[in-house]
């Protein structure tokens, strides 16, 4: 419930909560506090803080009318409540009320403001046009155990080098894998930051957690790769995510950085028989980052293949794409082995669609081989008897 304290109170979203708490975790470092006007404006024109890369102002300035007019009374030394979700989330202490440019911002931040862009509307509609600093104490929170979580993982297998790889695994498919096995053969400890969106337009972050963990349990040695959740909030977007990737996975203790070659925020280009992109501006995260190739699955080859080894042209090639997986599943569809391995996309079409069936011991008893043995079998063993018959190909 919302504080009964006599402060004035700003109204702020999940999204600058989640970024908050990384700040005040020292997750975001150099970045170690609300920025103000002078220090916003050093960033903006250096994209450094102490000679350490950061690619923008990092500052808090909520949208809405009644946030507005808070603001603009606000004094130097008063003490304001953060309410997010009516729920009383921190106190802060005024230091400076300052204007900011948000379209400015958005370009800082996505590199456009082009409305067709991916998140550039969505963003804009939550930034106002005054930013307030200070510094602030979280109420009732406990600092985030994900550090210490790595540090253990570290110790208890003698970890030399530690790997990051962010992912939405939206759903996850077998590029990912890929991407997933081959970045475990150059390490000690893999670590995948699962990303936790704020929207509807995903798989439950549950969902696709318990399946990156059923791929970890069952298929890779699980004792040398981590799942941990990371609060997918609005300064992870835009062309400068890589940077913002580095920084919080070095202050989490990796030391190395695997990203895919399609990444949104990777901005590759060619020169001079080399890739060049954000990563070669990156400035005092001692950390090495890794470009990894993009995988295809082509009908030549028949199978998995880095574009970069493929003779094969497009035409033979099937790419990976997240949204049009999903789509299948949506549709209550089972993809294809090629696109998903068949224990995740029953497991998540029997948690996206339960109770899909009116009589499933029928359907299964009419249409699948048993054993003559009578038993209860679930929606996820009728999708796996059932891609099984899919794979048959002697009729075909």
């Amino acid at each position: 419930m919302i504080s009964s304290r006599k402060n004035k109170t700003l109204f702020i979203d999940k999204e600058a909560a989640s970024a908050l708490e990384l700040l005040n975790d020292h997750i975001l470092f150099p970045a170690t506090k609300l920025m103000n006007a002078e220090t916003s404006k050093e960033v903006l024109k250096t994209g450094l803080i102490d000679n350490k890369s950061f690619p923008f102002p990092f500052i808090l300035a909520p949208s809405g009318k009644k946030n507005k007019k808070i603001l603009e009374s606000l004094q130097k030394g008063e003490a304001i409540d953060l309410i997010c979700d009516n729920t009383f989330f921190a106190e802060l202490i005024v230091e400076e009320v300052f204007e900011i440019n948000p379209q400015e911002r958005i370009r800082h931040i996505y590199g456009t403001d082009d409305s067709n862009h991916p998140g550039v509307n969505s963003t804009l509609k939550r930034i106002g046009s005054l930013a307030v600093s200070g510094e602030y104490k979280l109420h009732n929170y406990d600092i985030s155990i994900n550090k210490q979580k790595i540090q253990t993982a570290k110790h208890l297998i003698s970890a030399k080098h530690t790997t990051s790889i962010f992912m939405a695994a939206n759903p996850l498919h077998r590029a990912h894998e890929r991407l997933i096995r081959q970045t475990l053969d150059t390490t000690d400890l893999l670590v995948i930051f699962l990303l936790k969106p704020y929207d509807k337009k995903n798989l439950s972050y549950d969902i696709r957690k318990d399946a990156l963990e059923f791929f970890v349990n069952n298929f890779l040695p699980k004792n040398r790769v981590l799942v941990l959740p990371l609060e997918n909030s609005y300064i992870f977007a835009g062309y400068n995510e890589i940077m913002i990737d580095a920084i919080v996975s070095y202050n989490y203790g990796c030391d190395r950085l695997t990203v895919g070659r399609n990444h949104a925020g990777l901005g590759m280009f060619y020169d001079s028989n080399s890739n060049k992109s954000i990563i070669d501006d990156v400035k005092g995260i001692d950390i090495e980052i890794h470009i990894s190739s993009e995988y295809v699955y082509c009908d030549k080859c028949t199978t998995l293949v880095s574009k970069n080894t493929c003779p094969h042209g497009q035409h033979h090639q099937i790419s990976y794409h997240s949204d049009s997986i999903l789509e299948l599943l949506e549709a209550g569809l089972l993809p294809p082995a090629v696109l998903m391995r068949k224990e995740i996309s029953a497991f998540i079409l029997s948690r996206l669609i339960p109770n899909r069936f009116k009589n499933l011991e029928k359907l299964y008893y009419d249409l699948l081989p048993i054993e003559g043995l009578l038993k209860e079998h679930t929606q996820k063993d009728f999708y796996l008897e059932l891609m099984k018959l899919y794979q048959t190909t002697s009729l075909t």
